[in-house]
């Protein structure tokens, strides 16, 4: 049995879902855009790395004011290198983009990180949160500027972070309705080894969620409330690609496979949970009364949520001229570029005849993937587009 629901619009809970990333965050910027453009504001934000500091601004920052916090965080941290020849050349522009990368990895990011220096030699000991090549101090004056942690804390809206215990390699989440969120949550989200060192929280140290899960995905789906709910899924590795020609398709594409395939898998096996839930509901319905009470079906029912879930996933897709550097290659023209693909799908995704006139099972999951079927701009398009603040499109 289906019901029809409204179109862009509708009461149900709203949670924003913002993959681990790098450089390619930008895309998920351009998202929150289109979103903001519909009048879709998030109840609840999640992420994991370069998506925890996403959702961070958007948490910790008044609606009027997220766009703009989150294009100073993009712009600050990204470098005014531009490619400039006019032809459509693929091999011209992946090198472009892996010099990009190689500066942003010789000599950091202004607001973000700096390198070691002398760097630290693999067997030295040392003092474990200087186990890096890079320093990550610069990031936390750049968070407790750009972010409003009494907002963040106190606001209307949930805030999650996952990141993943050093000691035992459990996955740990930060989430602002049970403890008080500051930078460090917000760091160790996005702490990478061996690049970031690990960071301190109480007397434990965490590292990057991403190392574990790269999406945060299923702690929404797991901690949700007894209501209907949208998620925005945004993904800044496709697990759809092309069979690798040479060897740098190759660590493209063992990359996007590593951290892609958690979604899928999350989001598979919470539609067989639910699934299991909704006939475990069915055969309660039908056994006689002396048998409702059996602990074995009420240990089924135990864990029940009521309620659809609506999962539009938006997805970064690559350029043939990107390469497995690509979440380190922070070009302000290449930023530019990740911010209007976001923005482009979203509008997209948002405007399909499908996510209108979608209809939602009772009490199940269903999944949208939309965007695929946008047309790309041609390489020469995207190349000659000035990056300047003007080519983030206005909603």
């Amino acid at each position: 049995m289906t019901k029809p629901i409204e179109a862009a619009r509708q009461a149900s809970a709203i949670a924003l879902v913002l993959q681990g990333g790098g450089a390619l965050g930008a895309y998920q910027a351009g998202v929150y855009q289109a979103l903001l453009g519909e009048d879709i504001q998030p109840d609840w934000v999640a992420g994991i790395s370069i998506g925890a500091i996403n959702a961070a601004i958007i948490a910790g920052n008044p609606p009027g004011q997220r766009l703009q916090r989150l294009r100073d965080f993009w712009y600050g941290i990204s470098r005014e290198l531009r490619y400039r020849l006019s032809q459509p050349l693929n091999f011209a522009r992946r090198m472009f983009n892996e010099g990009s990368a190689g500066y942003a990895a010789t000599f950091g990011l202004p607001g973000f990180f700096t390198p070691r220096f002398p760097p630290l030699p693999i067997e030295w000991p040392a003092e474990i949160g200087q186990l890096s090549f890079y320093d990550t101090t610069p990031l936390r004056q750049t968070l407790l500027d750009l972010v409003d942690f009494d907002l963040l804390n106190n606001g209307p809206i949930r805030f999650s972070v996952g990141a993943v215990n050093v000691m035992n390699g459990n996955f740990a989440y930060f989430d602002n309705r049970e403890q008080t969120i500051g930078p460090e949550h917000i760091m160790a989200s996005g702490a990478l080894p061996p690049g970031f060192p690990p960071v301190q929280i109480g007397d434990e140290w965490f590292w990057d969620g991403g190392l574990v899960s790269n999406t945060p995905l299923q702690y929404v789906l797991d901690h949700r409330a007894q209501d209907d709910m949208t998620v925005f899924q945004v993904d800044l590795f496709s697990s759809r690609g092309h069979v690798p020609r040479t060897m740098a398709d190759v660590l493209q594409r063992e990359k996007d496979i590593r951290f892609s395939s958690r979604t899928r898998l999350n989001v598979n096996q919470s539609k067989q949970v639910e699934a299991l839930r909704a006939a475990a509901r069915r055969l309660a319905k039908r056994l006689p009364s002396e048998l409702r009470q059996d602990p074995d079906l009420l240990a089924l029912l135990k864990e029940e949520r009521e309620g659809n879930v609506t999962v539009m996933h938006l997805i970064n897709r690559c350029t043939s001229y990107e390469s497995a550097s690509k979440d380190y290659e922070f070009s302000r023209q290449t930023v530019v570029e990740h911010w209007n693909d976001g923005f482009e799908d979203a509008h997209y995704s948002l405007a399909h005849p499908d996510w209108i006139g979608r209809t939602r099972a009772e009490d199940a999951i269903t999944t949208f993937d939309l965007a695929t079927d946008r047309p790309r701009d041609a390489a020469s398009q995207r190349t000659n587009q000035k990056p300047a603040p003007e080519t983030v499109r206005n909603s």
